[in-house]
């Protein structure tokens, strides 16, 4: 099966302001690094200019969705209403960030040369 890119939306940035007012840093704001409606591409590796920690809370979906997982929604169809899509966010509980990723039909690449 071949890998295929997926879409990265970001939908909304997000501010908990009761949380924030509790245990954030003074004058904490929504995310500065991620903008509702950046798109990014991304198959086995994390896109460039995409946010590091988001990354590590996303990329099963995005490595699933890669690998064929736009032909089924996900978790036994009790969570997504249509196949190839998911809405997830990073792990900041205090100002996280909602995207939707979107299966493609975009074929991905390999940009470095195996070691075997």
């Amino acid at each position: 099966m071949a890998m295929t890119k997926v879409r990265i939306t970001v939908l909304k940035t997000t501010l908990d302001e009761e949380l924030a007012a509790e245990y954030g840093a003074p004058g904490l704001k929504a995310c500065p690094m991620m903008t509702a409606g950046q798109e990014f591409l991304a198959d086995y590796a994390k896109p460039e200019g995409f946010c590091d920690e988001t990354w590590k809370a996303v990329y099963q979906y995005v490595f699933a969705l890669a690998h064929g997982g736009g032909d089924v929604a996900f978790y036994f169809d009790d969570w997504m209403r249509e196949p190839g899509k998911a809405i997830v966010s990073c792990n900041d509980g205090l100002r996280p960030v909602i995207m939707k990723l979107e299966a493609t039909d975009i074929p991905a690449e390999l940009d470095y040369a195996p070691v075997r």
